[in-house]
């Protein structure tokens, strides 16, 4: 049985250029009111069934957020229509409809009796909410008195307490420290499993992963295409991966040294060419490209699987023991694993004429999330011919909900 319908839904926002603040201002310079009306949605339509948990994604200004709204009846779609049977809790606005001279225990109430729970329902229920939000000690002080962290801790609270017939999670699953995140998607599981249908929007393609049965990749304001998370995730993250892709080297600019010049240079100095670029360009890396186990270019990878990595360059001098590198770096960074033939033992051959170096994983361990990836030709002293820092950008996901960043091969036994 269906819970949430949503049939040929269209919505429209008007955009003003330049929109007058005062009356004063909109009487004199009525020329400054023009706009012009945007469609954010146009003709979405799926259904929902009853105990389900659907995720909605897709990239900034895609629309999935203004649905969410419209299912909470915050706005109205101008176009089609959107039923929802049962008793609906909303983590959109977290805390919208808190007072911030009252408590927290009052706030409790309030905000409570604004999602439909009668006030000998919340009596029942506020030692829980009280407790999961961990404020006792705080929870009779006006809530202008939190910090923005206890402040959303306490509004997720509440409406996880609702015991409503329809969840709809905007972004907001990251709410205070590390544990208590973890504490809020562990409630999220528990959520699901009681068969409470649940709608999320969310950038964190891993939570989706693990909570819903279907995702919905909204596109430019219509549904692109649905389907379990893990057939419609990696096309999405190939498209947000090749839209994000950094320039290649063969579209970097061209190195500001000659062939004559790098011949001439001693090697006291490198030449840089960018920030992320540096070297004498003795061997010129030209291309990188990272493939599939299917020997696809791909930028979408899944933990455990193969990845072939080729460096192409150019010789302009004739290098003698080369030193090919590779480094891998988590967005946020963390610098994962980084090797060399040198550190690997690998005989070289000289480079004296233009040439591919081809770097296999045989299995790549690497956990979820996006990568950035370093290559570098250099001397044996460390000098660098050519090093490129983020030359490629690539994304891990995995079907194991291991936490960190590599997965180690294991095993488990137990003695009785």
């Amino acid at each position: 049985m269906a819970v949430i319908e949503v049939n040929d839904v269209q919505k429209k926002f008007k955009m003003f250029f330049d929109k007058g603040q005062s009356l004063k201002e909109k009487l004199l310079f009525q020329n400054r009111n023009r706009y012009e009306a945007r469609w954010v949605l146009k003709g979405i339509s799926f259904n929902v069934e009853k105990g389900e948990a659907v995720g909605l994604i897709g990239e900034n200004g895609s629309g999935k957020s203004t649905l969410l709204k419209l299912m909470t009846k915050i706005m109205y779609p101008d176009q089609g229509s959107i039923t929802i049977q049962g008793r609906v809790s909303s983590l959109i606005e977290l805390g919208a409809g808190f007072h911030p001279d009252m408590s927290g225990r009052e706030n409790i109430y309030t905000n409570a009796s604004i999602f439909g729970l009668t006030h000998r329902e919340i009596d029942a229920r506020i030692d829980d909410i009280i407790e999961f939000s961990e404020l006792r000690e705080f929870i009779d002080n006006p809530v202008r008195t939190y910090s923005s962290g206890m402040y959303m801790r306490l509004a997720f609270s509440v409406a996880i307490h609702v015991d409503a017939d329809v969840l709809l999670v905007d972004e907001i699953l990251a709410v205070g420290d590390a544990s208590f995140q973890a504490k809020c998607f562990n409630k999220m599981r528990e959520i699901k499993a009681s068969g409470e249908t649940i709608v999320i929007v969310s950038h964190a393609l891993g939570q989706i992963e693990q909570i819903c049965d279907r995702s919905i990749w909204i596109k430019d304001g219509v549904i692109h295409s649905i389907g379990k998370p893990y057939e419609v995730h990696p096309a999405y993250m190939e498209f947000m991966g090749e839209k994000n892709r950094p320039p290649q080297p063969s579209e970097l600019a061209p190195a500001a040294a000659s062939a004559e010049e790098g011949a001439g240079n001693t090697g006291s100095a490198s030449q840089p060419q960018q920030k992320n670029r540096w070297g004498n360009q003795d061997v010129e890396i030209t291309d990188v490209s990272l493939l599939n186990a299917a020997g696809n270019p791909s930028a979408i990878f899944k933990t455990g699987e193969p990845m072939r990595i080729l460096i192409r360059y150019a010789v302009h001098s004739t290098v003698n023991n080369p030193v090919v590198g590779v480094g891998f770096f988590r967005n946020d960074g963390v610098h994962c694993y980084g090797t060399n033939t040198q550190i690997d033992r690998v005989s070289t051959p000289a480079m004296d004429r233009d040439g591919c170096v081809t770097f296999d994983v045989n299995k790549n361990n690497l956990l979820e999330g996006e990568y950035l990836l370093d290559v570098a030709i250099q001397a044996e002293d460390g000098f660098s011919y050519d090093y490129i820092r983020g030359v490629s950008r690539f994304r891990m996901y995995a079907v194991a909900s291991d936490i960190g960043v590599v997965r180690l091969d294991h095993t488990w036994h137990f003695d009785r």
